[in-house]
């Protein structure tokens, strides 16, 4: 088994130029003949899969899962899979598994019988009979029929797509591998169980249970869970709340300033923007300079950074009349999901789409929709998650079904507010283009849902370890399905990003995301619902949340996705590790205190603005509002007057 503390080998296979695949991908139009992935003048279809020899500590998915492995190979399944051209490669998907023991047998087989097959340069198959091997010829005949059988299935397999039912074997064996971790994890003490339930319940669908063994409890009488209004005034079910007419004038016809705002220290904005193109912006201090409003201002700059306002003919105060509404949607006093956060994501997306490997290789339309996506993915988003509106029973649940609540009304709110005056960015998009772009960015935007988290990560390692099994080194992205699955993940990635940020913004991150999480938990207490994990201010370890946080999703996720873009994301995997570490080495050894006003450290404290014409959350039942302003201070009108308490 190899070592979870070795990072494995993996190689890339260079493609001879008579062997190059000739597709071309057009986002509209599909493949086309007469270009090779591996050519840069225009957008490709192929992604190389890089050599990558680092050594680092790596994810549980590399630990063996040899109780569900079968096959009597398992144990060098779980180990290092060998071929002529990868070396030494740990393979941890089922279906790479599978192609991997076949590749094996195929070479044992050619070993044994001495015949073989190869390719020429035409296509044609050539056998061939090696002399030191005697076969009688009725042998030799069963051996060249059963040859050309298991090449077949190797070529069928290779072909396949493995973005569905083939990745659900990843999916289910790594939500397998996680029940075990976490089950480990939950057992080192209370504030790891709660931590295990919180990754339980946050990125697994419903129907997968995790075997947490539940904390002692006392049984308390559990009120019904109240019934919370919809996001706005109620009304038709029709009817997408959230919507606002604004009160000041965001639309203008005359020259839009230099960042799409006018800022009173423009050179010092400036400065701070010359780190556009690299990871770790510092958002807050964009946020600052700019008087609150980032995401205009980032989301305006990369556009023409990337020229897509010449390129889809987008006028530049329709842009940033679109933003500075869509920035008003977002609530700035919620602690976390809010302007800053999205100006964020999209910085990161814009980072990662820059990546060498994906260099030509998606179109224009692609990168406009995966930033529009992550411009728009949390706006109008209440500072509460999808569980709590379920349990709840509140008319957004009810409208979407249940599924992904906040990631649906998100869409619906980004996408009528193009039909605000001089807000429709996408006017002079064809019609097939629009359609296209409105597809994806739904596609992108859903994907957000962090319970869908474990199933996007299996189609993505599938993807990457079936193609390298395959022996090609290159994916071809010459369908929509596998596209969209890469950009889901990139912009997947870039919403857990945090992590991978300098650490000492990665700390003001979990300060915002963990008062968020208690703000929930005082409404849940409130209310008379179950406190969600890692959501009572009462008993929460924060440090210990972010180690399994890390360990157990985003570790795995950037692993995989530094796999597939090596080696660009290198620098963010090591950051990734030292936050670990630094986190890890900051977990008491006793429990840690209650979040209460005992203590004086500068943890949790940090300004909250009052909300001026920002969008409307939860409305909570008549019979609870008054009691709610006057006895807890957290409610969205006053959020302001109280600054996070100290661990």
């Amino acid at each position: 088994m190899a070592s979870p503390h070795i990072r494995r080998k993996t190689y890339s296979i260079p493609i001879p130029d008579g062997k190059k695949p000739t597709f071309r991908f057009d986002v509209e139009n599909g493949s086309a003949p007469c270009r090779s992935p591996l050519d840069a003048a225009s957008p490709s279809s192929g992604l190389v899969l890089s050599a990558n020899f680092n050594q680092r500590r790596e994810s549980f998915l590399y630990r063996s899962d040899s109780d569900f492995d079968l096959s009597p190979k398992s144990m060098s399944r779980n180990s290092s899979i060998a071929s002529d051209s990868h070396g030494e490669d740990i393979i941890v998907t089922p279906f790479a598994q599978i192609l991997a023991s076949l590749r094996s047998v195929r070479n044992n087989y050619v070993s044994i019988t001495g015949v073989n097959a190869t390719k020429k340069a035409s296509g044609e198959k050539q056998y061939t009979r090696s002399p030191s091997i005697t076969l009688t010829d009725d042998n030799y005949t069963k051996a060249l029929e059963t040859l050309e059988e298991l090449d077949w299935c190797l070529e069928q397999l290779e072909n396949m797509q493995t973005h569905r039912s083939v990745s659900d074997l990843a999916s289910s064996k790594f939500k397998r591998m996680l029940n075990r971790e976490l089950s480990h994890f939950s057992e080192t003490s209370r504030s790891g169980n709660q931590v295990s339930d919180f990754i339980c319940n946050t990125f697994l669908d419903k129907q997968q249970e995790i075997d947490v063994p539940p904390p002692a409890k006392e049984h308390k009488e559990v009120l019904q869970s109240p019934r919370v209004r919809a996001l706005g005034k109620a009304g038709e079910m029709s009817r997408i709340g959230g919507i606002q007419k604004l009160r000041h004038h965001n639309s203008f016809t005359g020259l839009v300033p230099r960042f799409g705002v006018e800022v009173k220290e423009e050179a010092a904005l400036e400065k701070e923007m010359e780190n556009v193109n690299k990871w770790g912006l510092d958002m807050f201090k964009v946020n600052e300079l700019t008087f609150n409003r980032p995401l205009t201002v980032v989301t305006y700059t990369i556009f023409q950074e990337r020229d897509l306002l010449k390129t889809f003919r987008i006028p530049a105060n329709t842009l940033v009349t679109y933003l500075l509404t869509l920035e008003d949607h977002y609530g700035k006093e919620i602690p976390y999901h809010n302007n800053i956060h999205a100006a964020d994501v999209l910085h990161s997306t814009h980072h990662l789409l820059s990546a060498t490997a994906l260099q030509n290789v998606f179109t224009d339309l692609e990168i406009l929709a995966a930033l529009f996506a992550s411009a728009i993915h949390d706006v109008h988003h209440p500072g509460l998650n999808n569980q709590f509106l379920v349990e709840s029973g509140n008319e957004l649940a009810v409208m979407y079904n249940d599924e992904s609540v906040l990631e649906n009304h998100h869409l619906a709110v980004a996408f009528k507010l193009l039909q605000e005056e001089n807000c429709d960015i996408l006017q002079n998009l064809t019609n097939k283009q629009r359609k296209t772009l409105r597809k994806m960015v739904i596609d992108m935007v859903l994907a957000t849902d962090m319970s869908k988290h474990m199933s996007l990560l299996a189609d993505l390692k599938t993807m990457v370890e079936t193609k390298k099994v395959a022996g090609s080194g290159v994916l071809l992205l010459d369908n929509y399905t596998d596209r969209i699955q890469v950009l889901q993940n990139m912009v997947h990635c870039a919403d857990l990003g945090n992590p991978t940020k300098p650490l000492e913004l990665y700390r003001l991150w979990t300060e915002r995301v963990i008062e968020e999480f208690f703000r929930q938990g005082d409404k849940e207490r409130l209310h008379g619902m179950v406190v969600s994990p890692m959501m009572d201010r009462e008993n929460a370890s924060v440090e210990k949340s972010q180690v399994g946080f890390i360990d157990f999703i985003v570790h795995p996720l950037w692993e995989t996705w530094a796999d597939l873009v090596y080696p660009d994301a290198q620098e963010i995997l090591d950051t990734l590790e030292d936050n670990r570490d630094w986190y890890q080495s900051m977990i008491p050894i006793s429990p840690s205190p209650s979040y209460t006003n005992k203590g004086s450290g500068d943890k949790f404290q940090f300004d909250v603005e009052e909300p001026s014409d920002g969008p409307e959350h939860l409305e909570l039942p008549d019979d609870k509002e008054n009691e709610n302003k006057d006895s807890e201070n957290y409610d969205d009108d006053n959020c302001s007057d109280r600054t996070p308490t100290n661990s």
